[in-house]
């Protein structure tokens, strides 16, 4: 248990790298227009391919970071 205790904290550093990093990959959307009322082309955006990927691996890599932060906090 000491082992995991230890590991745990550069676990949660490697994840919040490539949690950071796949969020600036991500492209944006159509910038502030939509949030003012600008409807712009597409009332709505789809995400496909790579972008489809970084999005899911964002959600998943940060539920793997709760989910090991929790467990370091159980551990102490």
């Amino acid at each position: 248990m000491a082992l995991i205790g230890n590991l745990l904290p550069g676990i949660e550093l490697v994840l919040s790298f490539l949690i950071v990093g796949a969020i600036l990959l991500q492209q944006r959307g159509a910038g502030l227009g939509g949030a003012f009322g600008d409807q712009g082309t597409e009332s709505f955006y789809k995400r496909r391919g790579a972008e489809l990927f970084l999005f899911r691996a964002t959600i998943v890599l940060s539920i793997i970071f709760v989910a090991i932060a929790l467990l370091a906090l159980a551990l102490q």
